[in-house]
């Protein structure tokens, strides 16, 4: 069974501060401003925005102790659709030719008008997946979303840290191999 100690044990030594803040960042003392429900659907999407499968196993695992099939599914599905416009909105940035922005993206984005949560949830999953993709203009959208929504800026960065720290782990666990990570799982 996959405990979150068991995340946290299998990090090597010199990851000790991922360590301490997967520890504390999926807490609500330490993710102010967030539900537990919002913390963990966080942490679900920023897993799958990793791209390690074997982790966003595990990190599913402990998810759904606090989540519905909803918001599982709306991870998911925040980690797959910000992938896709991640990419295509930090390429309209990246370019510096205004005349591309006023061409219809011709991409189905349906989810983000229907995501089967409050649009806010998804608003704070699509902010923590496009920190990690790394695209300025949807974290910038995002964050005025969420604000405009009446979330504080601490649960935002909360929300950031959240996506920082199961980013970072996912990472090590996989440039550590399989098999400690298969331990976590254990």
């Amino acid at each position: 069974m996959t405990t979150l100690d068991n995340l946290r044990e299998a990090l090597p030594g010199y990851a000790r501060d991922l360590q301490l803040n997967l520890g504390t960042v999926l807490t609500g003392a330490g993710a102010p401003g967030l539900s537990e429900r919002q913390i963990w659907a966080v942490a679900l999407a920023a897993a799958a925005a990793s791209r390690n499968a074997t982790f966003t196993r595990d990190v599913q695992a402990l998810a759904t102790r606090h989540l519905d099939a909803a918001h599982v599914s709306a991870a998911h599905a925040a980690a797959a659709i910000m992938a896709m416009n991640n990419v295509y909105y930090r390429f309209l940035h990246l370019v510096e030719d205004e005349e591309y922005a006023k061409l219809p993206p011709r991409l189905r984005m349906n989810v983000i008008g229907s995501p089967g949560i409050a649009k806010a949830d998804f608003e704070l999953l699509a902010l923590a997946v496009s920190a990690i993709n790394g695209c300025g203009s949807c974290v910038a959208s995002h964050e005025r979303q969420l604000r405009q929504h009446g979330l504080t800026r601490e649960a935002v960065q909360s929300a950031v840290r959240i996506a920082a720290t199961v980013h970072a782990v996912a990472r090590v666990l996989e440039s550590v191999g399989g098999e400690q990570q298969g331990r976590a799982a254990a």
